[in-house]
């Protein structure tokens, strides 16, 4: 049923006559109103604390986004799950490196031609982000080891699909994953709550710095998921929404560009770049020399190979019916 506004009465009109008089009245004493430059729109972008959003971080600090004349506001979210989301109802206008692909991928599902994504982080065996990690006395030399064992993952769905297909495809057949927040992994672990963890960096890091957890098997997707340890998985991606986009070019435009110095500074001076994991993350004093540090792929850099690497990803969850329909990496693609 729709609520019409009640007619003003012939007061208020009347108030509202006078106060708009009172408005003209102020003008004329000022003189013509001055014309200003429109402002830059407030950039809101969603990330998840962990290190790979460092470039995100980088620029903010560093004030590359600033000085192309943009206010960003980064937004810290539980998961990546939530940074999604808020993209979805339009309370960010973007994510961070480190937000899981294949949640942004479920959004676009939800809402077609909602994201862009406009830089992935790919790891693997050599650039390290995932990992399976278990207690520093456990008797496991392999993934098979964790047979019939309580493995936890990071929360949400990108994170499950992915810790039960690893485990499946490494042998650890009948192995219950167990939903945890990633910061919990290792004192679980420690606790003896949980057998072993597919967890993404700093946890294995943290783990090893305090004696309590070592790394069974590093860059396990691209060998589980991809079929080989050294293929890039994009499993994090920055994007922008197209409504942003659409309705702010320019800014969009200078966004990315800021954001690409962002990936250059970390990829030229990864040393002095870990500073800015602090703050953004719980990695701070010895760990931040340790963390490893994930790669970059901008929307301009990517290779045939690396997109069908991409979507070789994004169709374990079609096949696995995460994905109500096939989705195709290359649309999504922010074009600049």
């Amino acid at each position: 049923m729709k609520h019409h506004a009640a007619p003003a009465t012939v007061s208020s009109r009347r108030r509202q006559l006078i106060q708009l008089g009172a408005g003209a009245t102020v003008l004329g004493a000022l003189g013509a109103p001055q014309v200003h430059a429109q402002a830059a729109p407030k950039v809101r972008i969603g990330y998840w604390p962990i290190a790979a959003g460092l470039p995100f971080y980088a620029a903010i600090e560093l004030g590359y986004f600033k000085e192309a004349g943009l206010d960003v506001e980064p937004l810290k979210f539980a998961g990546a799950q939530q940074v999604m989301e808020a993209v979805l109802s339009n309370r960010a206008d973007g994510t961070a490196n480190g937000t899981g692909s294949a949640n942004i991928a479920i959004g676009e599902i939800a809402q077609p031609g909602t994201f862009k994504i406009f830089c992935s982080n790919p790891s693997n065996v050599k650039n390290v982000l995932d990992e399976v990690i278990v207690p520093v006395a456990s008797p496991a030399k392999a993934m098979a080891d964790l047979k019939g064992k309580r493995v936890a993952s990071g929360p949400g769905i990108q994170n499950v699909t992915l810790a039960k297909t690893i485990l499946e495809r490494g042998g650890a057949t009948g192995a219950t994953v167990v939903e945890l927040p990633i910061g919990q992994h290792v004192a679980a672990l420690a606790a003896g709550q949980v057998d072993g963890a597919y967890t993404l960096e700093p946890t294995g890091t943290i783990g090893r710095l305090n004696g309590t957890t070592r790394v069974l098997e590093a860059g396990v997707i691209a060998r589980y998921v991809l079929g080989d340890p050294m293929a890039p998985w994009f499993g994090g991606s920055a994007s922008l929404s197209s409504d942003f986009i659409k309705k702010n070019p320019e800014a969009a435009k200078k966004f990315v560009a800021a954001y690409g110095k962002g990936v250059t500074y970390v990829r030229t001076k990864a040393t002095e770049a870990r500073q800015y994991l602090k703050g953004y993350t719980p990695i701070e004093g010895a760990l931040t020399g340790e963390v490893p540090l994930a790669a970059y792929t901008l929307y301009n850099e990517f290779t045939p190979a690396d997109v069908a690497h991409f979507q070789k990803f994004f169709d374990l969850f079609s096949e696995k019916g995460i994905f109500s329909s096939r989705l195709m990496v290359e649309t999504m693609l922010y074009k600049g």
